[in-house]
C-alpha cells in the first residue's frame, strides 16, 4: 500500500474526556473496504482487531448514522504519553475495492488530546471495556502506616511490569496473579509516570454481576500490588459499570445509572456529588431540556429521558417479519463527578450506545378523493425520510415509477411538519386498470387496488402494502323509454347507452336480444344513442288487454334488469287502441280469439254462424264481423302433432236457411261460409309462475322436495290406459341436468325452482294440460297449506 493526503472532509476528530474520538465520512467509503492500523513509532503498525480492542483501550462502532467511529483511551496501548498531560495516538486508515484489502491506499492519521484535570481516580465505562486509573499518591488500602508512595514506584514501566502483581477477589474466592498473566486473561495493568490503571473485559471470570438501585453492574474487586524487599504499596483498583438501566415507553427512553456504587464508596456519609455531564456523540449537552432531554437525580439515581425521535439520534425504518416499524438509535455519555473522604475525586464516565426494540407503525392510506373530479387521491404514510416507493401494482399490473408516470399516473412526496411523509397517488376514474361495478339504480362502483412496494432503510428492504380504495357516485343515467303506435305496429324507442354493460331488456323471462326479437317477428333498428323496436299487432309476447270485433287494446311490457343481478329497475309499457278487422289470437293459457270478417256474396247474417260445436256462437257480432272467444279444450276443437308443435283446429261455419220441399235437393239463397281457425303451440314450453305466501310463519322450510304427478278428475281415473307422466326438478333454466328423486334440494327463499311435467306416450289421442301445481309440506295431496302455482291450468 502507498500513503496518500486525506480526501477532505474523510476524517473528523476530537479529544473529550481524555478519550480519543475519530469518525469517518461513510459517504467517501461506499463501495469499498477499510481497516485501521494503530501505529506505533517504535514497533511499527498493529492490525486493529476485536480481542486488541477491548485489552487495549478501543472501540469500533458506527454512530447512528451509520459512519464508523473510532475511540481511544489516553492510557491505551500505542498511546504516547508525555508527563500524564499530553497523548498522541497515529492511526493508519487503509482502504480498498476489495475485500482482501489488496492494493490498499493508506491513509496516515495523528491524533492528539491534552488532559490536565485528572481526578484522583478515574473510571470509564466504555462499550466494550472497563478503565480505571489511580494516582499514586493516594491512601492504600490499609492505614497502618504512611509510607512515601512516589518513592516507593519504579522510575520505568519495565522494571514496574515484572514486579507488581494483582489480586482478585470474587465469589469463588481471591486470585493473585501477575500482570504477565493477567494479559493473557485479556486484563491491560501498567502504571505512567503519575498513575495506575487496570483495563478489564465485561464479565471475565474474576467478574461478578451485583444490582445496585435496580441497576445490575458489573464489577471486578481488584488491588494492585507492589512489592519490593522492603515495602508492600497497595492500590485498589475496584472497577464497577452499569451493563444495563435501559427501559422504553411508546415515546420515550430511559436510562438510569446508580448515582452512588457502594464498592466505589466507602465511606457513603462522606459522599458529595459536584458535577453531572450528558453528552451526545462527543458533545457536551448543557441545557438538555432544549431538546426536550429530562436529566434528572435523587439521592440513588441519575435519569436521562429522551423523547423518541429527538434531535442528536436517528428514527430509522425496519422491516420485522414482514410488519414495517421504526428503531430509534442514539449515542449518550454521563460524566458525573463526587468526593468521599476514601478518594478526595472521582471521575466516573459511561458511554453508552442505546438502541430502542422494533417499534410496529402500520401506515395508514387515507382516502383524499373528491368524486367531483373523477379523480382518486390517495395518501400513503407517515414514512420516514430513509423509505422510497420503487414500483406500485396498480389492478395486478405492475408498474416501475417511471412507467407509471407514463401511463399517467401521478406519484409525488408530501411531507410533513414531524419529518415524516408520504406518498400521493392519483389515478383517474375512467383509467382502464380501475375496476367499475354498477350498483344501485344509477352510481359506480369505482374500486382502486394498489399494491405499495417500498425500500426501507439503509438495507433497502423491500416492503409490500396492499390497499383497496372505493368510491362511489350517481353518474349514470337510467335509461327513459318513449313508445307510440301506427295503426298495425307498437313502437318502443330506447337510448343505446349502458345497454349490455350495465343492463339487459327482458321480455318476460327471456333476454330480448337478436334472436328473441326476429322470432317473434320484431323489428329493431339502432343508430348511434338510441334503439327502437317495432311490434307488429300480432306479434309474439303482446298482452291483449281488451280484444272484440270492434277494437283490440293491446300492450307490449318490456323490463330493464341489471346485467350481473338481474334485478329490475325499470317496466317500459307500451298500451295502443287498434281498429279491429279480421284476426285470430292464440293466448299461452289455451284461450283462442277470432274475429270472422264477411267476405261472401251475398252476404250471410254473421250471428247465425258457430263453431264445430253448434252451441259455441259469436261473442260479438255486426253485419261484417263476429268475434268469438274459445278455449283449446271446448267447441269441438281437435288437436294434433306436428314436430316440435301442437296444433288446434276449429272451424266456423255458417248455418244455412233452407225452404221446404218435398224431396231433396234442398233450396237455399245463403252462400257456404267456412273458416278455418288453427292455433300453433311449442310442444315443450317455460312458463314462470310464482307462489307467495303472506305469513311468514307459515312459509314452508325450504329443504328436500319431491314432484307427485296426479290425476284428480273421474275422467282420467275411468281411463283403464296408465299414462307415464314424468315429473323432475331441473338445476338451471336450461333443462338439461336434474336432480335425482331422492336428493335434497336446498333453496334459498326467492330462489327460482326449475319444474318439468313431461307425457310420454306417443298416442295422437292423448295430450298433456298442467291442471294444478301447487306447494304443500307433505306427499299427501290433502296437505294443508298449500301454495299454488297453477289453478285450474
Amino acid at each position: 500500500s502507498a500513503l496518500h493526503v486525506l480526501p477532505l472532509g474523510f476524517v473528523e476528530s476530537s479529544c473529550r474526556s481524555r478519550i480519543f474520538w475519530m469518525k469517518l465520512n461513510k459517504l467517501l467509503l461506499q463501495g469499498k473496504f477499510f481497516q485501521l492500523e494503530i501505529y506505533d513509532p517504535y514497533s511499527g503498525p498493529v492490525l486493529l482487531d476485536e480481542k486488541l480492542a477491548s485489552r487495549c483501550g478501543y472501540v469500533l462502532s458506527e454512530d447512528v448514522w451509520g459512519n464508523p467511529v473510532f475511540r481511544a483511551s489516553v492510557l491505551g496501548c500505542h498511546v504516547a504519553n508525555e508527563a500524564d498531560e499530553l497523548f498522541s495516538l497515529t492511526v493508519n486508515i487503509k482502504v480498498s475495492s476489495f475485500s482482501s484489502m489488496r492494493a490498499a491506499v493508506t491513509y496516515t492519521y495523528p491524533m492528539y488530546c491534552s488532559y490536565t484535570s485528572w481526578a484522583s481516580r478515574e473510571i470509564v465505562c466504555e462499550e466494550n471495556y472497563m478503565e480505571v486509573s489511580v494516582k499514586t499518591d493516594v491512601p492504600a488500602v490499609s492505614n497502618d502506616y504512611t509510607v512515601a508512595w512516589m518513592s516507593a514506584l519504579p522510575e520505568t514501566q519495565n522494571v514496574a511490569y515484572q514486579q507488581w502483581q494483582l489480586m482478585f477477589v470474587s465469589p469463588s474466592g481471591r486470585k493473585r496473579i501477575t500482570v504477565s498473566d493477567a494479559a493473557k486473561l485479556g486484563y491491560s495493568f501498567n502504571n505512567t509516570q503519575s498513575r495506575v490503571y487496570l483495563r478489564a473485559p465485561y464479565h471475565s471470570n474474576e467478574s461478578d454481576v451485583s444490582m445496585v438501585s435496580g441497576v445490575n453492574m458489573n464489577m471486578i474487586t481488584s488491588t494492585s500490588m507492589y512489592r519490593q524487599r522492603w515495602l508492600l504499596l497497595l492500590i485498589d483498583t475496584t472497577v464497577s459499570c452499569p451493563v444495563d438501566g435501559i427501559s422504553f415507553t411508546d415515546t420515550t427512553l430511559t436510562w438510569t445509572v446508580p448515582k452512588v456504587v457502594p464498592t466505589l464508596v466507602v465511606q457513603e456519609s462522606t459522599f458529595l456529588s459536584k458535577s453531572i455531564v450528558l453528552g451526545v456523540d462527543d458533545q457536551v449537552i448543557v441545557k438538555p431540556e432544549e431538546l426536550n432531554y429530562f436529566l434528572e437525580y435523587n439521592e440513588t439515581h441519575i435519569r436521562i429521558t429522551v423523547p423518541i425521535g429527538a434531535e442528536g439520534g436517528k428514527l430509522e425504518s425496519s422491516i420485522t417479519g414482514g410488519v414495517y416499524g421504526v428503531i430509534y438509535c442514539i449515542d449518550l455519555f454521563l460524566e458525573h463527578t463526587w468526593m468521599d473522604a476514601g478518594w478526595q475525586s472521582t471521575k466516573y464516565t459511561v458511554i453508552k450506545s442505546i438502541t430502542t426494540p422494533f417499534m410496529p407503525q402500520i401506515p395508514t392510506v387515507i382516502n383524499n378523493t373528491v368524486p367531483e373530479e373523477r379523480l382518486f387521491n390517495v395518501a400513503f404514510g407517515h414514512f420516514l425520510p430513509d423509505v422510497s416507493l420503487v414500483a406500485i401494482t396498480v389492478g395486478n399490473v405492475p408498474f416501475s415509477l417511471r412507467e407509471a408516470q407514463h401511463h399517467s399516473f401521478k406519484i409525488y412526496e408530501t411531507p410533513f411538519s414531524n419529518g415524516t411523509k408520504a406518498f400521493i397517488l392519483e389515478v383517474s376514474f375512467d383509467d382502464q386498470y380501475v375496476l367499475k361495478e354498477y350498483v344501485n339504480r344509477n352510481e359506480t362502483k369505482y374500486t382502486l387496488q394498489v399494491n405499495y412496494t417500498l425500500s426501507v432503510g439503509m438495507e433497502m428492504t423491500l416492503y409490500y402494502h396492499s390497499t383497496e380504495v372505493e368510491c362511489v357516485i350517481a353518474d349514470i343515467e337510467v335509461p327513459e323509454g318513449v313508445g307510440s303506435c301506427d295503426e298495425e305496429n307498437l313502437y318502443l324507442t330506447l337510448p343505446t347507452f349502458g345497454l349490455h354493460q350495465y343492463w339487459d331488456l327482458y321480455l318476460g323471462n327471456k333476454i330480448l336480444n337478436r334472436h328473441v326479437a326476429l322470432t317473434n317477428g320484431y323489428l329493431a333498428a339502432t343508430n348511434s344513442t338510441h334503439l327502437t323496436l317495432q311490434i307488429p299487432l300480432f306479434a309474439g309476447g303482446l298482452i291483449y288487454e281488451e280484444v272484440s270485433f270492434q277494437k283490440i287494446k293491446a300492450r307490449f311490457d318490456v323490463a330493464l334488469r341489471k346485467v350481473r343481478t338481474m334485478e329490475t329497475l325499470q317496466m317500459f309499457s307500451v298500451s295502443c287502441n287498434f281498429n279491429s278487422s279480421a284476426f285470430i289470437i292464440c293466448h299461452p293459457d289455451g284461450t283462442i280469439m277470432v274475429s270472422a270478417q264477411m267476405k261472401t256474396a251475398p252476404a250471410i247474417d254473421m250471428s247465425k254462424t258457430k263453431l264445430r260445436d253448434s252451441s259455441c256462437k259469436p261473442r260479438e257480432y255486426n253485419e261484417a264481423h263476429a268475434f268469438f272467444k274459445f278455449h283449446v279444450t271446448t267447441c269441438g276443437t281437435s288437436v294434433r302433432f306436428e314436430g316440435d308443435h301442437i296444433i288446434y283446429e276449429n272451424e266456423i261455419s255458417f248455418e244455412k236457411e233452407t225452404l221446404p220441399g218435398q224431396s231433396i235437393p234442398t233450396i237455399t239463397r245463403d252462400p257456404d261460409y267456412r273458416l278455418t281457425v288453427l292455433c300453433y303451440y311449442q310442444a315443450k314450453e317455460t312458463l314462470v309462475l310464482g307462489a307467495f305466501s303472506r305469513d311468514l310463519t307459515t312459509s314452508p322450510p325450504f329443504g328436500s322436495g319431491t314432484m307427485l304427478p296426479h290425476s284428480n278428475t273421474a275422467a282420467y281415473r275411468r281411463v283403464r290406459q296408465t299414462l307415464n307422466v314424468v315429473s323432475r326438478v331441473s338445476k338451471d333454466e336450461s333443462f338439461m341436468e336434474f336432480y335425482g328423486p331422492s336428493m335434497a334440494i336446498l333453496k334459498q327463499p326467492t330462489e327460482p325452482v326449475f319444474l318439468e311435467v313431461e307425457l310420454k306416450d306417443e298416442s295422437p289421442n292423448v295430450e298433456l294440460y298442467l291442471e294444478n301445481c301447487w306447494v304443500a309440506r307433505s306427499p299427501d295431496f290433502n296437505n294443508t297449506p298449500r301454495w299454488n302455482i297453477t289453478v285450474d291450468g
